[in-house]
């Protein structure tokens, strides 16, 4: 007879093991998920130099208190709970209808998106993994690289993504769209092979360049010629500061190509409160006709209740007249912290990319690992930075630095990367 389960005795330590295989595709991630790993050197650094005054420049995790009317709408909402009258329970799995009303019309006021394909979520990272789940382990995808992690991460989970190849450090089944500075930061869609989604990230983490309106068109033009679906992730729009288009949607003819995710955490300070959306129109169907929105709506009221009713609250008093002018203020506090370490970087010779488009600087060290720059800055400046190639192997050589911090810090991190290059 066979064990259900059987215990083994390795140096002391007891081990159970059941009968249930792990995962395959789990086993093909390489290492950790990027952010816990840069956490996991911070607390080695801090260990050995308990004394230093750390700076992360790392993770991108806003700083700045939420605005009042924004954080006393949440308070008010949660006081209410505890009443009768206030009290509210689950509610709508695609949020709250203001709030889809109010993202719509403001955020979406000239591309005419209906409040009913604005889905409110958690948060785009959630959406990504849900989207994921809604398109299934038999389509093939296409990233740009270097690009958000998640992207590539929740493919190999769900089985789109094949072995890794540790020569070229890819998966074998993606698409990697090289975009570098020898390309504006925009992949040669004429070298790029058929694939059935499309990850797009404007403007971009990591590098921080926003594609142009002419890109954007482009790129429409491909998935339309290709029968492709871009994601594309507006994640930054609020920081765009040029005439970059801030939605897909401004591109005639994506609403039959294109989902969009979103999110309040780098707009409104919501990286802790957690809140997102994603925009699904009506006109995008499958290859038999299907639309992909009822296929979406289902994937959310099965795998999700809804977002907090508290957060959902915060989300109409950003999207106010008021609550918008407090929290784009905060988000102007950030470009100039990206315009000091822009021009700290630059005026020390180094080729500096993004910055004003975005909270995010990118930072090319030719011939290095970015691995090796990582700990070389940290070990003489006590700063965290993120290694490029934890984007992909098109960020190898770089560096990616945040500029979400209090002013004081972004200009103490500018005197020490000054000191250390001069």
């Amino acid at each position: 007879m066979i064990p259900q389960a059987r215990l083994e005795i390795q140096k002391e330590r007891v081990v159970c093991h059941t009968r249930v295989q792990r995962n395959v595709n789990l086993e093909k991630l390489q290492n950790g998920y990027l952010f816990p790993e840069i956490s996991m050197h911070e607390l080695q650094h801090i260990r050995k130099y308990p004394d230093a005054k750390l700076i992360n420049l790392g993770i991108g995790d806003t700083t700045e208190p939420i605005p009042d009317i924004v954080a006393v709408s949440m308070a008010e909402y949660a006081h209410a709970l505890s009443t009768v009258e206030g009290y509210r329970g689950y509610g709508a799995e695609q949020g709250n209808k203001a709030l889809r009303k109010a993202i719509a019309e403001t955020l979406y006021k000239d591309v005419q998106v209906k409040d009913s394909e604005v889905f409110v979520s958690d948060g785009s990272q959630c959406d990504i993994t849900r989207l994921q789940l809604l398109l299934g382990s038999n389509v093939t995808m296409a990233v740009q690289d270097p690009s958000f992690p998640a992207y590539i991460d929740t493919s190999v989970i769900i089985g789109q993504a094949g072995d890794f190849e540790e020569k070229s450090g890819k998966f074998g089944n993606i698409e990697y769209m090289n975009c570098g500075p020898q390309n504006n930061f925009f992949p040669d869609l004429a070298k790029t092979r058929r694939t059935d989604i499309i990850f797009f990230c404007s403007p971009n983490n990591p590098t921080g360049q926003a594609a142009t309106r002419q890109q954007l068109e482009e790129l429409v033009k491909f998935a339309k010629e290709n029968g492709s679906i871009i994601i594309f992730d507006s994640a930054y729009a609020v920081y765009v500061t040029d005439d970059s288009p801030r939605s897909i949607f401004e591109i005639p003819g994506a609403k039959e190509v294109a989902i969009e995710v979103s999110s309040f955490s780098k707009f409104a300070g919501f990286t802790g409160v957690r809140l997102g959306w994603t925009v699904v129109p009506e006109e995008l169907c499958f290859s038999n006709g299907f639309p992909v929105i009822n296929d979406f709506n289902r994937i959310v009221c099965t795998c999700f209740n809804g977002a907090s009713n508290i957060s959902q609250a915060g989300g109409l008093a950003c999207l106010s007249s008021e609550g918008f002018m407090a929290v784009c203020s905060v988000v102007n506090y950030y470009k100039e912290n990206a315009k000091i370490l822009l021009e700290t970087l630059a005026s020390l010779g180094l080729k500096v990319y993004g910055g004003e488009n975005a909270p995010y600087v990118w930072v090319h060290f030719p011939g290095s690992k970015s691995w090796d720059v990582f700990d070389y800055i940290l070990e003489k400046t006590h700063i965290i930075t993120v290694p490029g190639s934890g984007f992909g192997p098109g960020g190898e050589e770089f560096l990616r630095m945040s500029t979400f911090g209090h002013r004081e810090t972004i200009l103490e991190a500018s005197k020490r990367l000054k000191n250390l290059f001069s």
